[in-house]
């Protein structure tokens, strides 16, 4: 039986349970393990890295629009122009203000094209900063949305900056004296994703990634053979319990059986939660308290122990390459 199939059975029984008082939780418990298991089992996790590539993923605007009562997007980066592959802007949830920005991505080839497919230009960025700065001096919480595969790499976003935006974000997001809360939507590809990531929390949803390079990336430059991309989605560990168990993020949630896509409300209800549990403990702390923590989360990232006598290099150690290769 293939997940549809699952699916499906699972939306008969609870059709069932509706219409009639007969006790069918253990029948609908069972068969959401089952398509639990199957979606994400070690043996398969290319899969995981589909599903944050499913097109019907919530976006960031769709998040947004489930988790507040008002939201007024700002835009322009006060420079060059406005970028609506990064969007941003105040909303009210539950009464009180709460700076957003996020990634954005479209539903279909026209809204895309107009997204950009997520990858932002260095305006974009600029944007994000002029309004964490905003939040920061009116004393409102940040939360951000990460979903993309990385910054834009084309010739106009070099000749604009990319690199110094990035750079320039990454410094002056873990200087905020304000809590930072971040949302791994689907993809966090690279720099573009670090971007707007650095944060006194890190979530990331059930089957997101997050990734210095992009499987197919990785398997072109290190494997030399891009069909192989499953394989260096396993070794790259990017999947939310290995960055989990390796202090990257701070935690995980959960997803409706067969993904994000299939229930939007209940994956926003979902990080809405997670975003009150974080307020209540980091609002407890001073702006130099957040700042302080924040820097000392990220500095500390990437150390690691050499084995002694070991004659491979890092990388080879990680994918299993010898020197020949």
């Amino acid at each position: 039986m293939d997940q549809t199939e699952i699916q499906k059975k699972i939306q008969e029984l609870q059709s069932l349970a509706e219409k009639s008082s007969v006790d069918i939780q253990s029948d609908l418990k069972r068969l959401q393990e089952k398509l639990s298991e199957g979606r994400v089992t070690p043996q398969d996790l290319w899969k995981r890295v589909l599903l944050a590539r499913n097109s019907d993923r919530p976006t960031t605007l769709e998040v947004i629009s489930h988790i507040t009562e008002q939201f007024l997007e700002l835009h322009g980066d006060r420079v060059f122009g406005d970028d609506p592959a990064l969007v941003g802007g105040v909303g009210l949830m539950d009464g009180r203000p709460i700076t957003f920005i996020g990634h954005q991505k479209g539903r279909n080839m026209k809204e895309n094209i107009r997204r950009n497919y997520g990858w932002a230009h260095p305006e974009g960025y600029r944007k994000a900063l002029r309004l964490a700065h905003e939040a920061e001096k009116f004393g409102r919480p940040l939360v951000t949305f990460i979903d993309t595969a990385g910054a834009y790499p084309g010739l106009a976003a070099e000749e604009r900056g990319i690199g110094e935006a990035i750079a320039r974000n990454l410094k002056e997001f873990a200087l905020l004296k304000i809590p930072v809360i971040c949302f791994i939507l689907g993809e966090g590809g690279s720099g573009g994703a670090i971007g707007i990531a650095v944060g006194n929390e890190v979530f990331m949803l059930e089957n997101s990634y997050y990734s210095v390079i992009s499987p197919e990336g990785c398997a072109s430059i290190l494997m030399r053979d891009p069909s192989k991309a499953p394989e260096a989605a396993a070794q790259l560990k990017m999947q939310p319990q290995d960055l989990l168990s390796f202090g990257v993020i701070d935690g995980i949630i959960p997803e409706p059986p067969g993904g994000a896509h299939t229930d939007h409300a209940y994956t926003a209800a979902n990080i809405k939660q997670q975003i009150l549990e974080s307020l209540k403990r980091l609002e407890q702390k001073t702006g130099e308290q957040l700042a302080r923590e924040r820097m000392t989360k990220f500095l500390a990232m990437g150390r690691f122990v050499e084995e002694e006598g070991s004659k491979q290099n890092f990388f080879q150690r990680l994918f299993g390459l010898n020197k020949k290769n």
